[in-house]
């Protein structure tokens, strides 16, 4: 899986996921969502638009990103997830906690 960090205007970090985020990609994910808040960016934004595959650990990883970034006095959000993950969070109902949006600028339009 690759994984890119951009730092939009506003404090706000998009973290674009390319690939299969399971068992041995969940603790890269966990890692640069912490980064993301130690930098003082709890606003982060998860394109899962190259996502081909989503498991339990990365499902995991995505929820244990949210609580981190809302202790942080933030969010965390997807962006644009495909359709394999849509399925995976409405399985398990997850896509209420779990907000998705078309942008980073629709899910975060101040920042």
């Amino acid at each position: 899986m690759d994984l890119v960090s951009i730092q939009h205007p506003g404090g706000v970090t998009e973290l674009t996921l390319d690939g299969r985020l399971n068992m041995v990609t969940a603790a890269r994910v966990r890692e640069a969502i912490h980064e993301a808040i130690v930098a003082n960016s709890a606003s982060i934004a998860v394109d899962l638009s190259r996502t081909s595959f989503l498991d339990s650990s990365g499902l995991g990883a995505l929820v244990w990103g949210l609580k981190a970034a809302r202790e942080a006095g933030g969010d965390l959000v997807l962006v644009n997830p495909t359709e394999q993950v849509v399925l995976v969070l409405d399985l398990t109902n997850m896509n209420a906690t779990l907000r998705s949006f078309t942008s980073v600028a629709e899910a975060y339009p101040h920042g």
